[in-house]
């Protein structure tokens, strides 16, 4: 299994995993076109797609979906709340917020997390023993997302903002308060705390996402996860971050 980031942050999210001839894409926040462009850096086309997985309804995760599947013909796997902002014609598999279904050789579990959104997710998926954990949009890390990403070897985990910059930067109060309240956007200083609380069991591969543009420094985000993972004796895990821009390549899973 191997995993890739098409786009990452508050313009546009979405993301592939790839287990033998089945390719899923988590969240398209991206058009069709602008998709279309990001999977050619990966010499893949639309039809590689077999599924989409989605997060939640926020702009930057499902603005494309609805598009997509009826470009392509592919089934959205939603949980019911999400899906009420998806367009009628659109195939839904219904998913629950914490749940386990499977896509071809893909082992898929969704939990629940914290985040101002209708009945918000996200997703552990699995293959031949290789698990890959993803954990954005949520406002603080629960017992049950640590247990939930437990075992992954590979993680992708938001690094929303420093809170520093968030708190000197341009927001309006209500923004910053929306962004690091419990159901906003993890920090950089969370996102080590989860590292730092998976001690232990460690991936070997972390991908910092879902950046700020404004209140955030990749520097930053690599320093907080860099010393979490020191300090907990899993300094040789490797460190990516997910750019908004720029595709970040294949990354196996085992």
């Amino acid at each position: 299994m191997r995993i890739a980031c098409l786009g990452s942050g508050s313009r546009g999210n979405a993301t592939l995993v790839q287990a033998d001839d089945t390719c899923v894409l988590v969240d398209c926040g991206f058009s069709v076109r602008e998709l279309e462009r990001r999977l050619a850096a990966l010499d893949l086309a639309l039809d590689s797609l077999g599924a989409v997985l989605v997060t939640h309804e926020h702009g930057d995760h499902i603005n494309g979906v609805s598009r997509l599947a009826r470009r392509c013909g592919i089934p959205v796997h939603a949980t019911r709340g999400t899906a009420r902002f998806l367009d009628e014609d659109v195939v839904v598999r219904e998913i629950k917020p914490d749940g386990e279904f499977r896509i071809g050789p893909l082992e898929v579990t969704s939990y629940a997390v914290p985040h101002d959104a209708s009945e918000p997710c996200q997703f552990v998926i699995g293959a031949g023993g290789a698990r890959f954990g993803m954990l954005t949009d949520s406002g603080h890390v629960t017992p049950h997302i640590l247990r939930s990403l437990a075992g992954c070897q590979v993680l992708y985990l938001e690094c929303n903002h420093d809170s520093e910059m968030l708190q000197n930067g341009r927001y309006p109060p209500a923004l910053k308060a929306r962004v690091a309240g419990r159901y906003g956007h993890l920090s950089n200083d969370q996102a080590a705390g989860l590292l730092t609380a998976l001690a232990g069991e460690a991936p070997h591969t972390v991908v910092a996402a879902h950046l700020s543009e404004k209140n955030n420094d990749v520097g930053l985000a690599h320093a907080a996860l860099s010393t979490s993972l020191a300090q907990g004796g899993a300094a040789a895990t490797r460190i990516h971050v997910a750019e908004q821009d720029a595709v970040l390549g294949w990354i196996e899973v085992d």
